[in-house]
């Protein structure tokens, strides 16, 4: 057996039923619109419910998530792969117990990896599934090929847009491109929306209701909504300050609904509608997709 059936042998057997991590994608149709802030405000209000959360920064080559939590690791995912790190060295410990893979420099090796070291990596990841209750994803901005492979790959999408004009055609831009991909189910995948940085309640949902009217047109993809988060001050000082703001500022409106996301979140748990994936499955399927280009 060569490395590449070896590497859908693992795929198929990860489809046997056994425990697996919720993997929950935060994606946008562009850069700038408060992606990575969600990501990781969303995964301290998971833990401070209760549950084991791993944050992968997906954006490789920058390292959004340890700058904005202040935090520098001492190794990535780069060194899992190159360097003979186990997955307990390159997981790094943010607030309230959090824990966090960098997306830092070095990663694009990744797209010169050998099928050796695709199979070595999804075998070390496959260790994630025991180790997390939840695995947020924190995607690089735009419609990128990777950002394209790890969408389709998951079976829960948060999509998150702001008011902007081009945020509102970039995700819907976003949607039309995922949808040409045959390896996406839109009626396997869970996609909500999230209004960030809007003026009301009252526009958030308008927002929502204008683009998931288009895209449930024009492309069939059912949108659910998860919420609107406000314009405020507070959330960029927490970002200069390198501090989540669910901890600078716990009264703020932001701090609040993105403990309601939580709480939501918590609840749609128990009624998926698909079996879940995996971590592991999760990464064999976005790393074939991309070794057969």
């Amino acid at each position: 057996m060569d490395q590449a059936e070896r590497l859908r042998e693992m795929v198929r057997n990860q489809d046997a039923p056994k425990r697996t991590a919720r993997v929950i994608t935060v994606t946008s149709g562009k850069g700038g619109v408060g992606k990575s802030s969600i990501s990781v405000n969303l995964g301290i209000a998971l833990s401070q419910a209760g549950k084991r959360v791993v944050i992968l920064d997906a954006d490789f080559g920058l390292a959004n998530v340890e700058v904005m939590l202040g935090i520098r690791p001492r190794s990535n995912l780069a060194d899992l792969i190159f360097r003979g790190k186990s997955l307990s060295d390159i997981i790094t410990r943010g607030p309230e117990n959090i824990g966090f893979i960098s997306g830092g420099s070095g990663i694009q090796e990744m797209n010169n990896l050998t099928r050796d070291q695709i199979v070595y990596l999804v075998q070390k990841l496959s260790e994630l599934d025991q180790r997390a209750d939840v695995i947020i994803i924190d995607t690089g901005a735009g419609i990128t090929d990777a950002v394209l492979e790890f969408i389709a790959a998951s079976s829960e999408v948060l999509l998150v847009t702001t008011p902007e004009p081009t945020s509102i055609t970039d995700a819907y831009a976003l949607m039309k491109t995922l949808k040409r991909k045959a390896d996406f189910s839109h009626e396997d995948a869970v996609i909500r929306m999230i209004s960030n940085r809007v003026s009301s309640e009252e526009e958030g949902r308008e927002l929502f209701d204008k683009l998931s009217a288009v895209v449930h047109k024009f492309l069939h993809i059912k949108m659910d909504y998860l919420g609107t988060l406000l314009q405020e001050d507070m959330v960029s000082k927490a970002v200069i300050h390198q501090k989540p703001a669910l901890l600078l500022y716990p009264n703020s409106h932001f701090s609040k609904k993105i403990y309601e996301f939580a709480d939501v979140l918590c609840k749609k748990e128990v009624e998926p509608r698909k079996e879940r994936r995996g971590i592991a499955q999760m990464i064999s399927r976005f790393l074939l997709s991309r070794n057969r280009k």
